[in-house]
């Protein structure tokens, strides 16, 4: 029950982030144009450290694609995963328990 809500809580802040990110920033700027925009030298440090420590087919295939989304799709993916899972924590039932005494 408290993984549900933390994952909720997630999921709001997630998706609050994105619409603010779609709405306060240009439109369509893709997500690598934003981290550069916050540190230059972020992307030779992140594609360094995912050829080093990961393969480096990862970086071709995984991550250039999500530097080339729009800046708001990746927080409202993940805040969308968040909440469907923490839907689906919701959903189970707690074991049954007889309340009979012996």
């Amino acid at each position: 029950m408290i993984a549900q809500r933390i994952l909720a809580v997630i999921a709001a802040i997630l998706l609050v982030g994105a619409v603010a990110v779609a709405t306060l920033g240009p439109p369509g700027v893709p997500l690598g144009q934003v981290l550069f925009m916050f540190d230059h030298d972020l992307m030779t440090v992140l594609h360094s450290g995912v050829e080093k420590h990961l393969a480096s087919w990862i970086w071709d295939y995984l991550v250039v694609p999500l530097l080339l989304r729009p800046a708001w799709l990746v927080p409202a993916a993940a805040g969308l995963i968040c909440a469907g899972v923490a839907l689906s924590l919701s959903g189970r039932k707690p074991a049954h328990r007889s309340h009979r005494r012996s």
